[in-house]
């Protein structure tokens, strides 16, 4: 029972992660491979908050979620004059950048040795210390984060959004501000990524760079491509799927030294698939 939870709980932050990206690259059509740098920045400023000065959880997810919608506004801003290849290229440097941060400003991230001792959220005197505890609590913030997509697409602006998807072109001859959108979308997106980066450091309790390779961003990409794009529900379909299925290469019977790259062979066999035969995904709304 207690490692069910504990897959849940990764399933819950993964689904935010998927949720987040699916803003971007399902409702926006703008395909960003960096999503795990977001993902990053919540969880260094958490960690860095909560094992070395001691402060409260909701802190450390606040300042994560504002300092990851700042470097999100100000990357965007760059990003939202590309589009298509060049996007997705300029949006891997930016991973590639922010890992290079963690791994060498060694003085603030600890570098490769990461972070360890990063304590549970609380309110006043109640700690979410348990893993049954901590899967209420990820399910609460997956929940407002769901609600907040939902209603983000249901909008006019998430009208906007899939206008600019189809035909850039044609929206900015309505008289639409089609750099305004990306941003917009992108820094919310970045700050959603954030809140599933603090989940994720004080679940764990320790975290380091490796965690947060541009590697991470195509599994992120991964689980919206196959739960299905420009849909809220499939990017938790997504999440469950692509956190359950490596799972049961444990039970398979692989040598533990090869379990790693078994899953990321996974991965790799899920998206040529999807790409071939179901390239909207399971539930989508839209083709790459």
């Amino acid at each position: 029972m207690e490692f069910i939870i504990q897959l849940a709980i990764i399933v819950s932050i993964f689904a935010i992660l998927g949720i987040s990206l699916n803003l971007v690259v399902g409702y926006t059509g703008l395909l960003s491979v960096g999503h795990a740098a977001f993902y990053g920045i919540g969880a260094y400023t958490s960690a860095i908050l909560l094992a070395d000065y001691g402060v409260n959880f909701f802190i450390g997810l606040l300042t994560g979620l504002l300092l990851a919608t700042i470097i999100g506004f100000l990357i965007g801003l760059i990003l939202s004059k590309f589009k298509d290849d060049y996007f997705t290229l300029v949006s891997v440097g930016f991973n590639v950048i922010i890992f290079t941060i963690f791994v060498n400003w060694t003085d603030v991230t600890h570098g490769q040795l990461g972070i360890p001792g990063i304590s549970k959220p609380k309110i006043i005197d109640f700690v979410f210390y348990s893993s049954s505890r901590y899967l209420f609590f990820t399910l609460v913030i997956l929940g407002i984060i769901y609600l907040a997509a939902k209603y983000i697409t249901s909008t006019s602006f998430g009208r906007v959004l899939k206008a600019i998807r189809e035909d850039e072109e044609a929206i900015k001859v309505f008289g639409y501000n089609v750099h305004y959108y990306k941003l917009t979308i992108f820094v919310i997106s970045a700050g959603m990524a954030s809140v599933a980066g603090s989940l994720y450091a004080s679940y764990i309790t320790f975290i380091d760079p490796g965690t947060f390779r541009v590697f991470e961003s195509i599994v992120i990409l991964a689980i919206i491509i196959l739960g299905g794009l420009a849909n809220t529900k499939g990017a938790v379909l997504g999440a469950i799927l692509l956190v359950i299925i490596p799972e049961l290469l444990r039970f398979v019977g692989f040598p533990s030294s090869i379990t790693g790259q078994m899953r990321q062979l996974t991965y790799g066999i899920i998206l040529i698939f999807l790409m071939l035969y179901r390239p909207q995904g399971l539930m989508g709304e839209y083709k790459l």
